[in-house]
């Protein structure tokens, strides 16, 4: 059986190792606190509806991150923009209050120095992924640490394809599996592909379909992988490859474009969110540059009718640079960089159930 069928069919059947009481799910309670903190077990799980059972053990682990300061992360209004119709209105709310303590604790999937335990390059996040397929599993419902025997050792290194084949493989099966449950797609390239599952707000499902190393061209080209989802929202964030490979401001936005049309097309029930181009810190990619794009892709959104989060302005230092603990090469992000992400995404998704609901 492949690993497709395998995980639609866990999604219908409870582990018969976990008692009926462990299989009932609860809603997890509103919280913008650091999602990477150390957790012990948690006595309930977040609500899913009955076609989707995904037991208590699935919950059972947490990740091994240092854990941050709570005032690093904490409640703070969102940076997005929601279009209300294809006119879109758009809607600003303040950012995050500046500096507190930071830990510096890096999250660096490139760097086999830095020992987590949890994938820490791509050939170990490939098999990882893969083995929880195989076991029927949600990757995105997986602690960091999960099915390590199977990715601890791992060398070689995934191609282009397979990789393409793999984010295939996990959409065809939340499609199979997604029933009446709300779902939410990440779509772009390495900074989304390493978002750490922990940080997904877990009253709902989440597809990673991330890739390193793409372009604005490419991740257009592999949209059709998840079509046959029906997601509520659809997180969308690229451009930093095309920058690096020497693309135009023009080409850029105009795949950015043909993202956004495609993705309303495939998915009309959808609030598609364009997110803003990151800062850096690497001479070669000038930052001004980035706002300049940042602000053409939120006319674009406005236009189009998707939503903008603004990410850009909470991960800009005073020279408008990426703030230097949130990164450990001057684009990937550390640990604290993720938590940031983890909490406006939050934020975004509560503010666009608000509005599926009519507030």
């Amino acid at each position: 059986m492949s690993p497709v069928y395998l995980l639609a069919a866990s999604f219908l059947t409870p582990d018969p190792m976990l008692p009926p009481d462990r299989v009932k799910l609860k809603l997890k309670e509103k919280t913008y606190s650091s999602s990477l903190k150390t957790e012990t077990a948690p006595t309930s799980v977040p609500k899913i509806s009955p076609s989707l059972e995904l037991p208590t053990l699935e919950f059972s682990e947490r990740n091994s991150f240092t854990a941050e300061p709570a005032s690093v992360v904490q409640s703070h209004p969102s940076r997005m923009r929601i279009a209300k119709d294809s006119q879109s209105e758009a809607r600003l709310l303040p950012k995050l209050p500046p500096e507190a303590a930071l830990n510096r604790t890096f999250f660096d999937p490139n760097s086999s120095a830095i020992a987590f335990d949890r994938p820490t390059s791509g050939s170990q996040l490939f098999q990882q992924r893969i083995a929880a397929l195989k076991i029927g599993r949600v990757y995105t419902r997986l602690s960091g640490n999960s099915l390590k025997s199977s990715w601890y050792k791992a060398a070689t290194k995934p191609s282009s394809e397979q990789w393409r084949q793999l984010l295939e493989w996990e959409a065809k099966a939340i499609a199979s599996g997604q029933g009446t449950n709300r779902l939410n797609v990440l779509v772009g390239d390495s900074l989304t592909l390493w978002f750490p599952p922990e940080g997904l707000p877990s009253d709902s499902l989440w597809l990673n379909q991330g890739m390193s190393g793409e372009n604005t061209k490419l991740i257009f080209k592999r949209l059709s992988a998840f079509a046959s989802t029906k997601p509520s929202n659809i997180y969308v964030m690229g451009g930093i490859n095309d920058l690096k490979q020497g693309a135009s401001d023009r080409e850029i936005l105009n795949n950015l474009t043909l993202i956004v049309r495609r993705l309303r097309q495939n998915h009309p029930q959808a609030q598609v969110v364009m997110q803003s181009i990151l800062p850096t810190r690497r001479a070669e990619m000038s930052n001004e540059r980035i706002r300049y794009l940042n602000d053409q892709i939120l006319a674009m959104a406005q236009r189009e009718g998707a939503g903008y989060l603004d990410l850009y302005s909470l991960f800009s230092d005073a020279d408008g640079n990426l703030r230097e603990d949130f990164t450990t090469d001057g684009i990937h992000l550390t640990a604290l960089g993720y938590q940031v992400w983890q909490s406006e995404i939050q934020m975004a998704s509560e503010l666009n159930q608000q509005y599926a609901s009519g507030f």
